[in-house]
């Protein structure tokens, strides 16, 4: 049953979490830690609908229905060999009633979906800009360079798609704070937690996690750092404890490379 749904140069890995597995290609792109950490971050209720942005083989999708047991979600994906590969990964799973994949530019949402109509957006999108590629049309280059899409456009796409009081959940680069901070209100988007994730303890941070709300007053909480590993090249208890709960609770690969 496993084996019928890979195809040439895939494999199967283990999430480790509830029997949770992906379908990847190591010659293209994989999922990262940060997607690990923005499951994580994410904070679902009961009977949420949620919209993953740029979901690429699927893996935040997974881990949040593997928080929920009635979480409905839709996820978009551009690429359309990538998007495919996603829908294997939630049939891989049994959350096809759960989780539908569609193959669709971000940028024409209103085709498919309905504005105004989810609890969360989710997204870990391109961190860096696409001036000076050699090969735009990469998957990898697509995955890590706003190629398909800006951050204005995966800003304004979950605002259009967002309840009033809805939230966004985000990874993303700390060097680009300031941009996402100036789209976020642009688009009636307020930041209200931010948390910095750091290698190692006294290292600059590599990554963020920032929680925006719909239409809610100004007031950001600056939560923590989230340390990676520990002096000795081992994942801090933390991190450990992410794995082991990502997907047990309500609420609630490579460092670096979403």
């Amino acid at each position: 049953m496993e084996e019928a749904l890979l195809k040439d140069g895939e494999r199967i890995d283990d999430l480790q979490i509830n029997n949770l597995k992906i379908i990847q290609n190591p010659n293209g792109f994989c999922f990262g830690l940060d997607a690990v950490l923005l499951a994580n971050f994410v904070e679902l209720r009961k009977g949420f609908k949620v919209v993953d942005l740029g979901t690429g083989t699927g893996i935040i999708p997974i881990l949040l229905a593997g928080k929920s047991q009635d979480t409905q979600i839709k996820a978009i994906e551009i690429q359309e060999d990538v998007s495919e590969m996603a829908s294997r990964s939630m049939k891989l799973n049994q959350l096809e009633d759960r989780v539908e994949v569609l193959n669709i530019d971000l940028k024409d949402h209103n085709k498919y979906l309905q504005p105004n109509s989810f609890d969360v957006v989710t997204t870990n999108p391109p961190y860096m800009h696409s001036e000076g590629l050699i090969n735009p049309g990469d998957k990898k280059a697509i995955s890590r360079h706003e190629v398909k899409c800006t951050l204005e456009d995966v800003i304004a796409t979950a605002a259009k798609l967002l309840k009033d009081h809805g939230k966004l959940f985000m990874v993303h680069r700390p060097q680009r704070l300031v941009d996402i901070i100036i789209q976020c209100r642009k688009y009636k988007l307020e930041p209200k937690r931010l948390r910095f994730v750091h290698s190692t303890a006294g290292k600059k941070p590599n990554l963020l996690l920032l929680e925006c709300r719909k239409f809610s007053q100004p007031e950001l909480k600056i939560v923590d750092p989230l340390i990676i590993y520990k002096d000795n090249g081992q994942y801090t208890d933390e991190i450990q404890s992410i794995y082991e709960r990502t997907s047990l609770q309500e609420g609630g690969g490579n460092y670096g490379e979403g």
